[in-house]
């Protein structure tokens, strides 16, 4: 798959993977911008070139279903995210109990177009005591770029803006949608 993985991203689709994912077992994966369906066969196509496990979660209810295994399969974590339980701990409970777990998710929290991300996956992140890997999945250049893992500090609102920083003029697939740094203040 590996190979099939990599004939396809590189020469079909004619991308570039730019960096790559630290040797480390645990960590939260941000992929920006997230505008449209496209970016999860990108993002499969990148975790099985890189070959490494790299995890989502999803409602427990998913996998109560027929298709429970693939979600399984494909790295799929189930989370109760009912009003009563609070996401946030529930995914750093996953970290603490699994020897390794690679986070994958969008901050924008939609496919439409925002003005600011989601802070669950940085309360995660400090919850659990582990760093972000910012990626971009940046259509226009189609490249896949993987930073170095950064660790949260105790200015949310200082890292916030370095990371908002990292992602600009990153254009996704749907380019309106793109998330654009500057109409942060």
């Amino acid at each position: 798959m590996k190979e099939i993985s990599k004939w396809i991203f590189y020469k079909l689709l004619g991308w570039k993977l730019i960096g790559e994912f630290p040797p480390l077992s645990k960590y939260i994966i941000i992929v920006v911008p997230h505008t449209s369906w496209h970016d999860f066969y990108i993002g499969v196509l990148v975790r099985s070139m890189v070959n490494i496990p790299i995890n989502y979660v999803a409602k427990k209810e998913l996998f109560n279903t027929p298709l429970g295994w693939y979600f399984k399969w494909t790295g799929g974590a189930p989370i109760d995210r009912s009003k009563n339980s609070n996401t946030v701990d529930a995914i750093v409970s996953l970290f603490e109990e699994r020897n390794e777990f690679r986070l994958a998710i969008a901050p924008e929290g939609t496919r439409k177009k925002v003005t600011e991300w989601k802070t669950g996956f940085y309360y995660i992140a400090k919850g659990a005591k582990v760093p972000i890997v910012m990626t971009a999945f940046d259509y226009k250049n189609k490249e896949v770029r993987i930073e170095p893992p950064f660790c949260p500090s105790d200015d949310m609102k200082s890292d916030f803006n370095f990371m908002y920083r990292n992602y600009s003029g990153v254009i996704g697939k749907i380019p309106e949608y793109s998330f654009d740094e500057e109409l942060i203040s």
